[in-house]
């Protein structure tokens, strides 16, 4: 029995239907950005597994600090101790983030990330004897799966069935070209009609949406308006962080800084799971008190394990050096090659690249689901060419690793126009 089989016997894959799909490849290594399966297939893993593997699999630099760190001290429990590593990372943070980032809560992935920084938002103000219940977040947004990251998440698919027990939120128009003025609005009559905790985003793209871009400077405004109103602001940069849109952060491409940041995915270098929340001082500051209710009440297990503390100061140390900012660069130009070459594509309805994000929508007759048939063709005529692609509906993107060879980069463009000439919708 092929391990593909033993897979289908016992477990449960996230974000599937398994009548409809119960055979998936089992993958036995990595190296760089190719993955080999159990049959020797070889496949280019476009997406970085997910968006988490900025340098690669199995990278050597990232696995001797995580051996070092397991063979000096794997974890000791963070509720009422520390360690050296916890203490490195913060020091770090303090040195790569916004300047005004001076706090910092850990976790174990982009969810929990997100559920620390709206219970925050919330039990602030709740300390300070004032109510505030409401959240808003943008149309389209996925922020997670526990039920605070639900609730400021706008995709039906992945909430429909808890609908009726989440949080307030509010949500508003994506400021793509032509709606900023919608969003801006919409931002301050939800101000104005609720008692408004927090604004949770994406800086600059959607991820989940389909890699929706917008500009830095209506995020500005959107910003400026909800601290004019105070307002907390929530940088999601699960997805955006380390390096995805050109900058170390999305939020250094903003005037304004974020009260909060969530942080995850890439953080360990796709390693070992860990997120951080960060947040201003004067946020920290409201849960200090001789009252021990006004303490934040959350935590997790393995909150700043220290083995993964080690792997995101291995990764963070990656990514400042000359040879990982030369390789966005590189990406990102060879993005807007194939962008101005494939967009005069028929079948081409829009493109759009930011840092080492390309992404291309497929003209179609009917809107696609998030799973819809054709959304499947596509996926599978990739699979079949050795290629890792994740389609939102009709939108393609790549997000590779960025040690992605020229030449596998070109194959995965081929790949792609190949799916254009060839899947009918």
């Amino acid at each position: 029995m092929t391990l593909s089989e033993k897979d289908a016997l016992y477990n449960w894959h996230p974000y599937n239907q398994h009548q409809l799909f119960s055979h998936f490849p089992a993958i036995v290594r990595g190296k760089n950005e190719f993955l080999w399966d159990e049959n020797n297939k070889q496949y280019v893993d476009a997406i970085a597994s997910w968006w988490v593997n900025p340098f690669g699999h199995s990278n050597k630099i990232i696995a001797n600090a995580i051996y070092e760190q397991l063979t000096t001290l794997e974890h000791v429990l963070f509720g009422g101790f520390t360690h050296n590593k916890a203490v490195e990372l913060a020091e770090k943070l303090v040195q790569i983030l916004p300047s005004n980032q001076k706090k910092f809560f850990y976790s174990d992935n982009g969810s929990t990330a997100i559920e620390v920084a709206i219970k925050a938002s919330l039990q602030y103000h709740f300390n300070k004897g004032i109510k505030k219940d409401t959240i808003i977040a943008f149309e389209d947004a996925f922020h997670g799966d526990t039920f605070g990251a639900m609730a400021v998440s706008g995709i039906g698919l992945f909430t429909e069935a808890f609908k009726d027990s989440l949080l307030n939120v509010v949500r508003i128009p994506v400021p793509i070209q032509g709606k900023e003025e919608e969003s801006k609005q919409a931002l301050a009559n939800a101000i104005l009609n609720h008692n408004v905790a927090a604004f949770v985003f994406e800086p600059l793209v959607l991820g989940a949406a389909g890699m929706v871009m917008y500009e830095a400077t209506i995020l500005d405004e959107l910003m400026t308006i909800c601290k004019q109103n105070s307002v907390f602001t929530i940088a999601d940069e699960v997805m955006t962080g380390f390096g995805k849109t050109g900058t170390l952060f999305a939020s250094h491409q903003l005037s304004i800084k974020p009260d909060m940041m969530c942080l995850s995915k890439a953080l360990t270098g796709g390693t070992i799971p860990m997120a951080i929340t960060s947040f201003t001082q004067d946020i920290y500051d409201g849960f200090v008190s001789s009252n021990i209710n006004h303490a934040l009440f959350h935590g997790h297990t393995f909150t700043a394990n220290p083995t993964g503390c080690a792997a995101a100061l291995a990764s963070i140390t990656l990514h400042e050096t000359e040879e990982t900012k030369n390789n966005i660069s590189r990406i990102h130009r060879l993005h807007l090659d194939f962008q101005h070459y494939i967009q005069r594509h028929p079948r081409v309805k829009t493109t759009r690249v930011k840092g080492v994000i390309f992404a291309l929508e497929i003209e179609v007759e009917e809107q696609q689901t998030y799973y819809s048939d054709f959304r499947n063709k596509l996926y599978n005529f990739f699979i079949s060419k050795g290629i890792i692609l994740r389609p939102v509906g009709n939108i393609v993107y790549v997000l590779p690793p960025y040690c992605i060879s020229d030449e596998s980069l070109n194959k995965v463009y081929q790949v792609i126009e190949d799916a254009l000439n060839e899947i009918i919708c």
